[in-house]
C-alpha cells in the first residue's frame, strides 16, 4: 500500500473543517506545554521566594529557557516513549535544556498539579472565545431583528399554523435564548478557580513536609504559586477540597453549559431549516456552489445542517463528562484521561465550529418578504375569524350563531385548499354571510392586527440586550465569518 504524503493518516474533522485558528491553538499541545513551563516556572520562583532549595540562579535559568519549541516537544514525545509518563517527559526534557536547575523542577508536586492548573487556564481561554462568539451572535440577530420587526409572518405551534407573529420577533427569541446561555456561562467563567498545589491525593502532605510541618507557610505558597503564574496581584481562589484532581464534576458542569449554547444553535439551525422548505428563508448561498450532485436545481440548507450534527455530537458529550465524574474512585482513577483527550478538546472544537458557521448563516441570512407574505395571506382569513366574530357580535348578532356561520363557511374553504388545491377563499364566502353584513372584512385581513405586542417585544429585546452589547464592542466587525469548506 502506497504511504506518499499528507492525506494517508487521519486527522479530525474538526481540525480540518470545522473549528477555527484560535480554537485549535488554545487546545494545541504547545500551549498545553508552554503552560505547564510556566506552572514549574511559577513554583521554582514562590518555593525561591519561601525560603526552600531552591536559588535565584536556577529560576532564572529556567526563566531563559521559558518557551517551548517544536523540537522540545518531540523531545519530550522520545523520552516518553522510554518512561511512559508525560509529564515526567516534559520535565526531563526542560532539565536537559536547563542542567543547573534539572533537580528542583517538580519540586513537591504531582502530576495533576501540573496538568489541572493548565487545563483550568486551556478552559477558561477557550470559554472566553466560546463567549466572545456567542456575544457577537446575539448581536447579529439583533440587527436582524431591528430589520424585520415589522415583517408579520405566519407563526407555528405543533407546526402547524398558527396565529401571525412577525419575522423580527422570531430572530429575536433566538437572540434571547443564546443570551440566556451567554449569561449561565459568563457567571460559570467568573466562578473558575484554579486547582492550586495539593500534592498526590490533595492533602498537601509533600508541601508540609518542605516546610517541616509549618501549615501557614504551604498556604502561603499556593497564594504566591497563584500570583507568579498568571503574573497578577491578587491570588486567584482555588477549590476548598479536591484530591489528586480538580473535582471532575465541575467539567461535566461546563460540558452541560457548552451544550445548552448547542441546543439553542440546533433550534436555530432547525428553523431555518424548516422555512427553507417553505421558500420563507435561505441560508447564504455563493455564486458556483453546488446544492446536490444529482439535483442541479437544489439549494440544500448544508450550513445549518452541519450545525444540527456539530450541535448534537457537543449535546452527547455531557453524559461522558458525567460519567467520569461518577467513576473517580476514592482520591483518584485514571481511567479519565484518555476519555478526557477527547471529550474536552473536541465540545470545543465542535462548538466553536457550531457557532462560526451560524455566525455565517444570519449574517447572510436571505429573506424572500413576497413568499412570506403570500404564505401568512393563504392562511389569514382563518386567523381573522375570531377577530370576524367579535366584531359581529359588536353589530347585535348572536355569538354562537355566528360562530356556527364561520365555521361552515371555514371548513369548507379548508376542504377546496386541501383536496382541490384551491385558493382559500374564505374572505369571499363570508362577505355572502347575512350575519357578517356591516363588518369590514378587508379591514380584517390586515396581519399586523394579529401580531400582538411582537414589534414592542422585540424592541425591548433590542433596547436591554443589543445596546449593552452594541457599547462594549463598538464598532467591531461580527459580521464576516468565512467557512473553511
Amino acid at each position: 500500500m502506497s504511504q506518499d504524503g499528507k492525506y494517508d493518516g487521519y486527522r479530525s474533522p474538526l481540525e480540518g473543517r470545522y473549528a477555527s485558528k484560535e480554537m485549535q491553538h488554545i487546545w494545541s499541545d504547545k500551549h498545553r506545554f508552554g503552560l505547564w513551563r510556566k506552572i514549574w516556572l511559577a513554583v521554582a520562583e514562590a518555593e525561591h521566594e519561601m525560603g526552600l532549595p531552591v536559588t535565584a540562579e536556577q529560576v532564572e535559568e529556567l526563566r531563559a529557557n521559558l518557551e517551548i519549541t517544536d523540537a522540545d516537544i518531540d523531545r519530550a514525545k522520545e523520552i516518553e516513549g522510554e518512561i511512559r509518563h508525560d509529564v515526567m517527559s516534559h520535565v526531563h526534557a526542560w532539565g536537559e535544556q536547563c542542567p543547573n536547575a534539572k533537580g528542583i523542577i517538580h519540586l513537591g508536586m504531582t502530576s495533576q498539579d501540573v496538568n489541572d492548573n493548565a487545563e483550568v487556564v486551556v478552559m477558561e481561554h477557550g470559554l472566553n472565545l466560546i463567549d466572545s462568539k456567542l456575544e457577537h451572535l446575539i448581536l447579529l440577530c439583533g440587527e436582524m431583528a431591528g430589520k424585520h420587526r415589522r415583517m408579520p409572518t405566519l407563526a407555528f405551534t405543533h407546526y402547524q399554523p398558527a396565529q401571525p407573529t412577525t419575522l423580527g420577533r422570531r430572530i429575536a427569541g433566538w437572540g434571547y435564548e443564546l443570551h440566556l446561555v451567554e449569561q449561565d456561562l459568563e457567571q460559570f467563567i467568573y466562578h473558575g478557580c484554579l486547582r492550586g498545589l495539593r500534592g498526590a491525593t490533595g492533602t498537601q502532605a509533600s508541601y508540609l513536609n518542605l516546610f517541616d510541618g509549618d501549615a501557614s507557610k504551604v498556604l502561603k505558597l499556593d497564594m504566591r504559586f497563584t500570583r507568579r503564574f498568571e503574573r497578577r496581584d491578587v491570588p486567584r481562589d482555588w477549590y476548598t477540597l479536591s484530591n489528586q484532581t480538580n473535582p471532575r464534576i465541575i467539567e461535566a458542569m461546563m460540558l452541560s453549559r457548552l451544550a445548552s449554547i448547542a441546543a439553542v444553535l440546533h433550534k436555530m439551525a432547525t428553523d431555518i431549516r424548516l422555512l427553507s422548505n417553505r421558500k420563507d428563508l435561505d441560508e447564504p448561498f455563493e455564486s458556483k456552489q453546488i446544492g446536490s450532485s444529482a439535483m442541479p436545481y437544489k439549494r440544500n440548507p448544508m450550513r445549518c445542517e452541519r450545525v444540527c450534527g456539530l450541535a448534537r455530537f457537543v449535546m452527547n458529550l455531557v453524559g461522558n463528562a458525567y460519567e467520569t465524574a461518577a467513576t473517580q474512585w476514592l482520591e483518584r482513577t485514571l481511567d479519565d484521561s484518555a476519555n478526557r483527550r477527547l471529550t474536552l478538546p473536541e465540545a470545543f472544537l465542535a462548538l466553536d465550529g457550531c457557532l462560526d458557521i451560524m455566525r455565517n448563516v444570519i449574517s447572510g441570512l436571505v429573506v424572500h418578504e413576497k413568499t412570506i407574505e403570500k404564505n401568512l395571506m393563504a392562511e389569514l382569513p382563518f386567523m381573522a375569524s375570531e377577530n370576524l366574530m367579535m366584531e359581529a357580535v359588536k353589530l347585535g348578532r348572536d355569538r354562537q350563531e355566528v360562530h356556527e356561520a364561520i365555521r361552515v363557511h371555514a371548513q369548507e374553504a379548508g376542504r377546496r385548499v386541501k383536496e382541490e388545491g384551491a385558493d382559500n377563499d374564505l374572505i369571499e364566502r363570508l362577505r355572502t354571510e347575512p350575519l357578517l353584513e356591516g363588518v369590514d372584512l378587508d379591514g380584517a385581513m390586515d396581519p399586523m392586527k394579529y401580531v400582538g405586542l411582537a414589534v414592542e417585544q422585540t424592541e425591548r429585546f433590542i433596547e436591554q440586550v443589543i445596546e449593552p452589547l452594541r457599547e462594549q464592542y463598538g464598532d467591531e466587525d461580527a459580521n464576516v465569518v468565512e467557512l473553511k469548506v
